[in-house]
């Protein structure tokens, strides 16, 4: 019988260890969707304000064209 407790104890630590490591790696898992998720938000707002660039860079060339005719 001790024997048999020693093996529940032990299967009850390496339980409870692969549950806390699981708990983590889920929280991290998480955390990196969400990082990514606020990336890819600011990216897409980067690429509006680089097009709102490029559109206002290529009216001013087209009017300084007109002004030097």
């Amino acid at each position: 019988m001790a024997k048999n407790n020693r093996l529940k104890d032990a299967a009850v630590k390496i339980g409870s260890a692969v549950g806390r490591v699981d708990g983590t790696a889920h929280k991290a898992a998480h955390k990196a969707a969400k990082a990514a998720h606020v990336a890819k938000v600011e990216l897409t707002e980067i690429t509006k304000q680089v097009a709102a660039l490029k559109k206002q860079l290529e009216k001013s060339t087209r009017q300084l064209k007109n002004a030097l005719k």
